[in-house]
């Protein structure tokens, strides 16, 4: 009698290993665990209200600020804390607050990105721009310095642009999107230039609380990765690179890298910079003058350079530059800001 061969049955479609319920969409980036997309939201909003209330990031009645670039972390943030806030009966007053570098065609689509936010969220929008608050556009900036150091003026610029918003929205804290990803990132190149005062503070979730508007980090242990297929219509070198790298070897490695930052202990007998405000517009600086002031003294004078590179020990004959201006005709320096702080 012949032998009939049986063939192996196909094995079905993978169940969510959360809900048992439904088919798998995906394999979770943090875990690896493969979940359906339901599954993968609701375990996505509640992981981010487990760090707000764990870490107590809000207090009933404060005024929060959203950092809102048009990307997709900031869009996200909105909308998750937006739900979140209705949800959990937070009692905050959200707000979208954004920059206008004033960049034509980069800035121009994403701060019509974050106006669609305005009205699919309901949250005030505040904008603020460069050119009101420095009296120059980074275009403009780029046209005199060429794009060589035309990051550092933004990223200086940008900082306290931030803050100064906040302040004119009389808000409490300023949430921003700052992710997982962003962190690690952030602890490895600290460790690799030996800066040991940002590596201090580089991973707590709220800094400045000794400056003018603390500042809140609910995406600190939120991988890229899961909010790019939180939100699919949403998208830094070497150190990122570095960091995939490691995830793909090991999938804990983002937050491995945050906890050793965490773990860091410095030695006593490091100096530390002292914290202080700015002379001319009081703004947070550990120089009498802060990075905005120089880099504008610079630019209206028609010396670009002058705020590049190391500042140390620039500001002190600063001051003493802009009252003597050796036969140039100084141009009035517009300060960077007007609030008090």
């Amino acid at each position: 009698m012949a032998e009939v061969e049986v063939k192996p049955k196909k094995a079905g479609p993978i169940q969510c290993s959360i809900c048992s319920q439904r088919r798998a969409a995906l394999k979770r980036p943090k875990t690896l665990e493969q979940i359906c997309r339901e599954c993968f939201y609701a375990v996505f909003e509640e992981e981010i209200h487990r760090v707000i209330v764990d870490n107590q990031l809000f207090k009933p009645g404060e005024r929060i600020a959203i950092g809102a670039s048009g990307g997709k972390d900031s869009t996200v943030l909105a909308y998750v804390l937006s739900e979140l806030n209705h949800r959990h009966n937070y009692g905050l007053d959200l707000f979208l607050l954004s920059v206008d570098e004033g960049i034509t065609g980069y800035r121009d689509d994403s701060l019509e990105t974050v106006k669609r936010n305005e009205i699919q969220y309901g949250l005030p929008l505040k904008v603020v721009s460069y050119k009101d608050l420095y009296g120059w556009t980074m275009d403009e900036i780029v046209k005199m310095i060429g794009l060589k150091n035309n990051c550092t003026f933004c990223g200086v610029f940008r900082r306290q642009a931030l803050d100064r918003g906040a302040a004119m929205l009389k808000v409490d804290k300023l949430a921003t999107g700052h992710n997982a990803d962003d962190i690690a990132e952030t602890v490895l190149l600290n460790i690799l230039r030996g800066d040991i005062a940002r590596l201090s503070r580089c991973t707590s979730i709220i800094t400045g609380e000794d400056g003018p508007i603390p500042r809140c980090k609910p995406f600190k242990y939120t991988y890229e990765k899961e909010i790019g297929i939180y939100s699919p219509n949403a998208y830094r070198g070497f150190a990122r690179e570095f960091i995939k790298d490691l995830e793909r070897i090991r999938p804990k490695a983002i937050l491995d890298i945050i906890t050793s930052g965490e773990n860091f202990r410095i030695s006593t007998s490091a100096k530390m910079p002292e914290q202080g405000t700015c002379e001319r517009c009081g703004y947070i600086s550990s120089q009498k003058w802060c990075k905005a002031c120089v880099l504008l003294e610079g630019l209206n004078r028609g010396l670009p350079k002058l705020g590049l590179g190391r500042t140390r020990g620039l500001n002190n004959g600063l001051e003493k530059d802009t009252k003597q201006s050796n036969g140039v005709k100084n141009v009035q320096s517009k300060q960077c800001g007007t609030l008090d702080f």
